[in-house]
């Protein structure tokens, strides 16, 4: 595809930071606006999104965006997420874009979230395309009133969660046998707390760990708050194994990290369901539990057998190299059928 003119409208961090980079490494020409930081920066502003839904912004972030768009003409306007944005805003985003289609790998038909997708649900049936992560969402997007519905998987970034080339030196700090790194949830506490029980060497990194009723057993085990950039890639290339822990809200067969963890290099130990189960092969390149009992057997065996390990997180890596679930693919795919 010729290069496109891009309006890419989503946060500038983390994976949305990520697929606005892999458009521009596609050979398009991205304009990058962050809507939050169009709207008043309080604690206040996410609060309300929650508890009132993103609707209660929409004509504040209306006011914003005319300013800064006017004069400007774009092939396309990407929204990464959407909770901000209402079918006004998309009516006066199709005033400077030819296509405008969403992106959200978050669950914003599902229950966990309360209102904070109000605006986004409204929203569907004014968008060309709505790209989503889950077949639930496909059914409930579809019900909702949209036109068109993409269901993609989720994916690395080719550059982000490339393996780092280190030194002993450099990757020490970051080692760590079983390594879980992501936020606190009320489900989380319990499980990990049962591994460190069992006798697993657990490091933990993320935040809101200390709101945890089992902080008092989790806290020897906590390495710090959220990382970023090359210490997020340190940490996961610095850990034998690696947990994929899915939210129990958030409906997720599947998250970013079934696939960050062997882009670098380090062994998945996740959640036995079907989706994993169709990316690895159980035992062979990824390794599957479904409690914490059984995850921790299965830690406690890979890591007293390092050739095993080193052979499954290998093999894991190779498959995903292999699997096309890398930013660049997917969203080439995604172009391929929002213009088709």
């Amino acid at each position: 595809m010729s290069a496109l003119r891009i309006l890419y409208l989503g946060t500038q961090s983390g994976t949305c930071l990520d697929r606005a980079r892999a458009y521009q490494r596609l050979g398009h020409h991205v304009t990058h606006l962050d809507p939050r930081k169009l709207l008043p920066s309080t604690g206040w502003t996410d609060r309300i999104t929650w508890k009132v839904g993103g609707s209660f912004w929409a004509g504040y972030l209306l006011r914003q965006l005319k300013p800064v768009l006017s004069g400007q003409r774009f092939d396309l306007c990407h929204v990464d997420c959407g909770e901000w944005i209402s079918a006004d805003v998309i009516t006066l985003l199709r005033q400077h874009a030819g296509k405008v289609i969403n992106y959200c790998i978050d669950d914003p038909t599902g229950p966990r979230d309360g209102r904070r997708f109000q605006a986004y649900r409204k929203a569907l049936p004014f968008y060309d395309l709505a790209i989503v992560m889950r077949e639930a969402n496909v059914v409930e997007a579809t019900q909702l009133g949209a036109r068109r519905v993409l269901r993609v998987f989720m994916s690395a970034d080719e550059v982000t969660h490339a393996p780092r080339q280190t030194s002993p030196q450099q990757i020490e700090p970051w080692h760590s046998d079983v390594l879980f790194l992501g936020t606190w949830m009320p489900e989380r506490g319990p499980f990990l707390a049962e591994l460190i029980e069992r006798g697993i060497p657990l490091t933990i990194r993320g935040t809101h760990w200390q709101k945890a009723p089992q902080w008092p057993v989790l806290k020897p085990c906590w390495k710090g708050g959220a990382v970023h950039g090359d210490d997020y890639a340190h940490a996961l290339q610095g850990a034998r194994i690696s947990l994929g822990l899915l939210s129990q809200g958030n409906r997720d067969l599947h998250t970013t990290r079934s696939f960050e963890v062997p882009s670098l290099g380090s062994l998945l130990c996740a959640e036995r369901t079907t989706e994993h189960q169709f990316l690895y092969l159980e035992g062979k390149e990824a390794a599957f539990w479904n409690s914490a009992r059984e995850c921790a057997d299965v830690c406690l065996d890979l890591l007293s057998n390092e050739p095993r390990r080193q052979a499954m997180a290998q093999r894991g890596q190779n498959r995903f190299r292999h699997s096309g679930y890398v930013n660049e693919r997917v969203l080439s795919h995604v172009l391929e059928v929002a213009f088709a």
